[in-house]
């Protein structure tokens, strides 16, 4: 089981804690040395939903390391993390070290409904990045098999994820593989 202090008090968590306490780990086919889990990501590391309160603890600094977040306000972040937490399906998970009381891993899982497959779900994985000086401690694994598992657990029928060619092989060892559709986009503001 997690550790109690999985949340913090007075903080809202984006998503119920309970789905990645009751992850069943057995089904990761990924091997961890030193072994790692959800429930012991490592000495003073906890694994837990995104809160509000991330926004003070280096949230945003950490997604920086990945891409551009721009400038956001209390009251942005805010309004999109309520936006996120109502529709349901938004899973912004994070490593914080409690040592520190900072975020220094996080990634997202989104779920879309589709009319296809019987209405089915497909998952995507976004979003993933580890703090520089917590890089090699195997969170980014950790983080992709936690939420490759969870996306199981919510009945998707597919998850997905869009990555550098250069991470390909990092992502083929949790059992994706290359698919032979583009990715295509149009970008109208960084």
């Amino acid at each position: 089981m997690m550790p109690a202090a999985t949340v913090k008090a007075g903080s809202v968590p984006l998503y119920d804690p309970r789905l990645l306490q009751e992850l069943d780990w057995s089904q990761n086919g990924v091997t961890f040395s030193p072994a790692i889990s959800p429930a012991d990501p490592g000495d003073g590391l906890v694994l837990r939903p995104l809160c509000l309160g991330d926004i003070n603890r280096g949230f945003l600094k950490v997604l920086g390391q990945l891409t551009e977040t721009g400038v956001v306000n209390p009251e942005q972040f805010t309004k999109t993390f309520e936006h996120m937490k109502s529709s349901g399906d938004y899973y912004v998970t994070v490593v914080e070290d409690t040592n520190l009381g900072q975020i220094v891993a996080t990634a997202t899982l989104v779920i879309e409904h589709k009319f296809t497959h019987s209405c089915a779900k497909r998952g995507r994985i976004e979003d993933v990045v580890v703090s520089g000086e917590c890089r090699g401690k195997q969170l980014g694994k950790l983080l992709t098999s936690t939420l490759t598992l969870l996306s199981k657990r919510l009945n998707c029928y597919k998850v997905t994820l869009e990555c550098l060619p250069k991470n390909v092989a990092f992502y083929k060892k949790f059992g994706y593989s290359v698919s032979e559709e583009n990715y295509m986009y149009q970008r109208f503001f960084n």
